[in-house]
């Protein structure tokens, strides 16, 4: 029986470029999808699917975040004082919803530089990676589809979607065969590829569970595309020395919040899916004149 997965990591350091001029001095991890940061719905899953510690890597500008997650006792107090009782236990939840700990990402070097940086708070267990920005709308949360994977096979497992055309060549996307329903064994990472040498249309999504080995993997791994340390670098290395890795193609909605688009896209869903917001505003929607 493989280890639990108590452990996650959520890579926080990021400039967020763009949405400038809104995260020239705001995390973009705090923008509010609805009335909720993104950070929170990564949190709430990694919460929700058994996850017992948390580690947030941000770099400057990002003390918001701490703070979101912290007691706010003079909020609490205004709060208590003006009978605002739903409000209070909202604040609440929020500061005692996880145990939290932070370390600063000092230089922005990519993906695989600042799950590195987890190395100590991850010890000799397996962890989760989640990535604020992108927003799993799942029955069956996205990191609880890859545990069952990673308790089934003992390996760790990477989430991807099917990504038709073009488009592709936006994400990392893997060469694989599937060894059972949405299960899929890998062979080999491309980053970034052009449309016609992808080896597939499944592109990687910001969900992952790694073993400790990763960090001798990152450790060795030099700067690759934009001068980062990927990710894809640093597996290729174990892939080639027999390691499994498997990607679960997740059954659910992606929204690519980290993008105006999809976070605009994303705020519309999850606002239609609200009992005291959907209804009013379906309605408003109805009565734009759309053309």
């Amino acid at each position: 029986m493989p280890n639990k997965i108590r452990k996650a990591v959520f890579p926080a350091a990021g400039l967020g470029t763009r949405f400038l001029p809104a995260t020239k001095a705001s995390p973009k991890e705090m923008l509010p999808l609805v009335d909720k940061p993104l950070i929170q719905y990564g949190v709430e899953e990694a919460v929700a699917s058994g996850i017992e510690s948390i580690l947030i890597v941000t770099g400057r500008d990002k003390a918001a975040i701490e703070n979101h997650f912290d007691i706010s006792f003079e909020l609490e107090q205004v709060l208590k004082e003006r009978g605002k009782t739903e409000a209070l236990e909202q604040v609440r939840a929020v500061a005692e919803m996880a145990k939290i700990s932070y370390i600063r990402q000092r230089q922005a070097l990519g993906l695989g530089h600042a799950i590195y940086q987890a190395k100590g708070f991850v010890g000799d267990e397996p962890f989760a990676v989640l990535l604020p920005d992108d927003i799993v709308d799942a029955e069956k949360s996205a990191l609880q589809q890859l545990i069952k994977v990673y308790e089934k096979y003992n390996a760790p497992v990477i989430a991807t979607m099917q990504v038709a055309g073009e488009a592709i060549s936006r994400f990392g996307v893997i060469d694989a065969e599937e060894v059972e329903l949405n299960v899929f064994k890998i062979k080999d990472f491309v980053e970034k590829p052009k449309f016609e040498d992808a080896p597939s249309d499944m592109a990687i999504v910001g969900r992952y569970i790694f073993t400790p080995e990763i960090f001798d993997a990152l450790e060795n791994t030099k700067p690759g595309a934009g001068g980062e340390i990927q990710v894809a670098d640093a597996v290729r290395p174990l892939l080639d020395k027999g390691r499994p890795f498997y990607a679960v193609k997740l059954n659910g909605v992606r929204h690519d919040a980290g993008d105006k688009l999809g976070f605009l896209i994303a705020t519309v869903e999850f606002a239609l899916k609200r009992n005291d917001l959907g209804a009013d505003f379906r309605e408003y929607l109805k009565s734009l004149n759309l053309k």
